[in-house]
């Protein structure tokens, strides 16, 4: 919507806010066509409108993620190299991880992947931003935090990286630079990419904008069943 003045406003239309909504619709069928190791493939009919056509949707069914963004006190941020096989690339990108543990605090989740990943104990944690990663194709929610007041984890108790992970390689970077990194093309990562640009967003108000680490997120798989 557009203002008379030209200028982009807050407000859809009478009344209502810019802001995405639960909106439940009929569910005639679901049926699970695929199962992986880590996620499955659901296809659903429901009703869009009512006593509208019915309509088949294949998806990924996903338990959600957490993302890091992590300043230091200097402002820079950290970023983490990592090969990602679906795209034939190694990534730089922001620490992060599934929500793949039963009952786990997401605040939790996060800082146990922040010190898997990075071997860092962040004291200081907010919201940066809630991102669907791909809502046309897969359920997958993703939690981005502010996290600041850093120690390292003791040598004898880091976690041993394997896999894809013991690639990971390190880099701090000031933010103003990770925020031209985005917007010349040479990043990719979603997190990593909404994570950088809301940092810098929040940072004009010294971050006092964003919400505490325990803010509610309706927008969670668990939420909106």
């Amino acid at each position: 919507m557009v203002n008379p003045d030209g200028a982009l406003g807050r407000t859809v239309d009478d009344g209502e806010d810019l802001a995405d909504s639960l909106s439940p619709r009929e569910l005639v069928s679901s049926e699970t066509v695929y199962r992986g190791r880590i996620w499955d493939v659901v296809s659903d009919t429901f009703v869009l409108q009512d006593a509208g056509k019915q309509l088949t949707r294949d998806y990924i069914t996903h338990p959600g993620a957490v993302a890091v963004l992590v300043m230091n006190t200097a402002g820079e941020v950290l970023m983490i190299s990592q090969y990602r096989h679906p795209v034939g690339m190694t990534l730089w990108e922001i620490p992060a991880g599934l929500l793949d543990v039963s009952g786990e605090d997401h605040v939790a989740a996060a800082a146990r992947e922040l010190a898997e990943e990075a071997d860092l104990v962040a004291s200081a944690w907010l919201v940066l931003a809630d991102v669907f990663n791909s809502p046309g194709s897969s359920s997958e929610a993703i939690r981005i935090y502010l996290a600041r007041g850093l120690t390292e984890v003791d040598a004898g108790s880091r976690h041993t990286r394997t896999e894809e992970e013991a690639e990971i390689r390190f880099a701090w970077v000031p933010l103003e630079d990770a925020v031209a990194a985005v917007l010349d093309g040479s990043l990719h990562n979603p997190s990593a990419v909404v994570g950088i640009l809301a940092a810098a967003a929040a940072r004009a108000s010294g971050f006092s904008t964003l919400r505490p680490a325990d803010a509610p997120w309706p927008a969670h798989p668990d939420q909106r069943q």
